[in-house]
């Protein structure tokens, strides 16, 4: 493996444990509760790459085994589809940082708490990150393996700055109208439920300005952690 590729592995890695310790260790330290659903979101957040993990295992059997470009592509666009549907979620950790899982009479330290929720937040912005720069590399590497060049071109980056737009929209759903990735097993309720929201009066300036300013805090911190990595795996 690429040196600088398993350096930030193992770093986000590491990242994601120590997040996941400090939530951990402050029910028995502080004898407080335990807050279960930072656990959930923790989980959450390293589904899109269990799920990019699959649509690999996937797509490399269907090239292996049924080396037809219909199922190589259905894989590709179903799977693809999965992956951007849970991506949201580890970008969402961002939210945290409004320490509203903190009580009135709580009994941990604010430092604590701020260094749990920073800690998340952070482990949340890059597994987004790496996701999205895995894709990337996948797609240059894999599915178009002539196309090397196309990271020192437009497309792949614009892609990629789509995606993080696609991620911020995700996040606001989550934040405002507490959607879900598998609310879309119910499309009726899940397009009705929008087009209430949208139709309110001010939600729709509320969404563009947190949209734009999280994709543009996403892009920024690509272009300085992921953008270096790729263009040293594949020159």
């Amino acid at each position: 493996m690429n040196a600088p590729l398993l350096i930030s592995a193992l770093g986000l890695l590491a990242l994601n444990l120590y997040a996941l310790i400090l939530v951990v260790v402050r029910a028995p330290l502080y004898r407080t509760r335990l807050y279960r659903p930072m656990l959930l979101n923790i989980a959450l957040s390293l589904s899109p790459a269990l799920m990019l993990a699959v649509v690999v295992l996937l797509l490399l059997a269907a090239i292996r085994f049924v080396p037809s470009p219909v199922a190589v592509w259905s894989v590709i666009v179903v799977g693809g589809l999965a992956w951007l549907l849970l991506l949201p979620n580890s970008a969402y950790l961002v939210t945290e940082l409004n320490l509203s899982h903190r009580r009135e009479d709580e009994t941990v330290p604010l430092w604590y708490d701020i260094m749990l929720v920073l800690t998340l937040a952070m482990s949340g912005v890059l597994n987004t990150l790496a996701n999205v720069a895995l894709v990337q590399l996948l797609t240059v590497a894999i599915v178009l393996p002539n196309a090397a060049d196309l990271l020192h071109g437009a497309g792949s980056w614009v892609a990629a700055g789509v995606t993080l737009v696609l991620v911020a929209f995700g996040m606001y759903l989550g934040r405002y109208i507490r959607f879900n990735s598998w609310d879309l097993m119910r499309p009726t309720r899940f397009v009705r439920k929008l087009a209430g929201h949208f139709t309110t009066r001010g939600n729709a300036t509320i969404a563009f300005g947190f949209v734009l300013t999280h994709a543009v805090f996403l892009a920024i911190l690509y272009a300085i952690v992921a953008a270096p990595t790729l263009l040293t795996i594949l020159p």
